[in-house]
């Protein structure tokens, strides 16, 4: 088990913010974790647009001419809540050939098909279509089974529209997110940004998640020049083995099939696990034991990174995509004490970030995540990304819903 060493002597910390040096519902707790509620194969590429959205410096440059289908979409922005947005917005925003329940992500479910895996993430998860000044329309190509839309995407749409909002010399240093209500997965996601403050040194941006006029996530982002200061420490990174030692998940879930007394309910969900190649890489370095219902300490770690190449691009692009990665298992760490329930429901109710010194998305980075409390079903989750050289990048927090069985599970097989 890794351990922390404590406070790490003050060392030199960039402050430099410019381009960066080199679920299927869960069955049980540790079924969750393997979940993680991750999309399916996608991959990040140098060339994303994300941020790249010049027209929208200015509040007051020239105002863009919604098309026909936009316009239900400005007026459930405005909170219009009439028969005709409320049911056309679906059928409206549908993709060509796009027809029945598969909803807007069926084109890109059709890239994904075609094999042409970098276009799905690119034009969609992380690259927001511009509606207006400070609207933006976001897209998403899966949907767990729960029928919700994944945490860990709308906190990063909802990043690169505030991004897209900013100068180019402010980078992100912090974000706090509430869940308000559950994602529509059959419509898109529209991100109204309001400019609460634009200062010399910070400026803050507020983004309104929106569907059927009502808001379903709210986020208040925080942009700061880069600055310099004496003042600088931070913990020492835990020790752990390298990911170069370590199985992916994929091959911890190909493991835990070939137990031929493996339950079928597990053994299928597992298989479902499996079928998704998710857009990361992830190596957890203690695994979990399938068939252990025995309490564990609710700390975990993980080595995770973007799969693909991102490059040396703006840091806000690096922080989306952060923003994506951290709500993966997050949330389960809480489960990590109380394996013998089965998860009836489980749910994030915020999200915070604070990024803290210069990292690549795309290179390994440990994910360090702990629980220090649960109860009233609730859990409350800490989590810090380090890089491999021991600097603290990202720290992150949230409190999320968990209601499990009251009958204790007594066995996988």
């Amino acid at each position: 088990m890794a351990k922390s060493e404590g406070w790490a002597a003050c060392r030199p910390l960039s402050t430099r913010w410019g381009t960066a040096p080199p679920s299927v519902r869960p069955i049980t707790a540790v079924l969750s974790q393997l979940a993680g509620g991750l999309p399916t194969s996608a991959t990040f590429s140098a060339a994303s647009p994300v941020i790249d959205d010049s027209r929208a410096q200015s509040a007051g440059g020239s105002r863009l001419r919604p098309r026909g289908r936009d316009f239900l979409l400005l007026r459930a922005a405005a909170g219009c809540g009439c028969r005709q947005c409320r049911f056309r917005v679906a059928a409206e925003m549908a993709e060509p050939g796009d027809t029945g329940a598969a909803g807007p992500g069926s084109g890109l479910k059709r890239l994904a098909a075609a094999g042409d895996l970098r276009s799905v993430l690119i034009t969609s998860v992380l690259n927001l279509e511009r509606l207006e000044v400070d609207l933006f329309r976001g897209q998403h190509h899966w949907v767990p089974a729960t029928r919700r839309l994944f945490g860990g995407q709308i906190v990063g749409q909802a990043l690169v529209a505030a991004a897209r909002a900013v100068s180019r010399d402010l980078q992100a240093h912090s974000l706090h997110c509430y869940f308000v209500r559950a994602g529509d997965p059959k419509v898109p996601v529209l991100y109204e940004v309001e400019r609460t403050r634009t200062g010399k040194s910070f400026s803050v941006r507020s983004v309104k998640a929106i569907q059927h006029g009502k808001p379903i996530f709210i986020c208040q982002a925080s942009f700061q020049l880069a600055q310099q200061s004496p003042v600088q420490h931070q913990f020492t990174m835990p020790t752990v083995p390298p990911p170069e030692e370590l199985l992916t998940q994929e091959e911890l879930i190909e493991k835990f099939l070939q137990n031929p007394n493996l339950a079928e309910r597990y053994r299928k969900h597992l298989n479902k696990i499996q079928a998704e190649d998710v857009p990361i890489d992830i190596k957890p370095v203690n695994p979990p034991d399938i068939f252990c219902t025995e309490s564990q300490e609710p700390k975990q770690f993980f080595w995770v990174r973007a799969r693909g190449y991102i490059g040396e691009t703006d840091m806000k692009v690096h922080c989306c995509v952060a923003a994506y990665i951290s709500d993966y298992a997050f949330l389960g760490t809480a489960l990590l004490p109380h394996r013998q329930y089965n998860i009836k429901f489980m749910v994030s109710l915020d999200h915070s970030m604070w990024f803290h010194a210069p990292f690549r998305s795309d290179h390994w980075m440990l994910y360090e995540c702990e629980s220090p409390w649960a109860g009233g079903c609730r859990g409350l989750v800490h989590g810090r990304l380090w890089r491999r050289d021991g600097v603290l990048a990202v720290t992150c927090t949230q409190e999320g819903v968990i209601r499990v069985e009251q009958n204790p599970n007594q066995s996988k097989l």
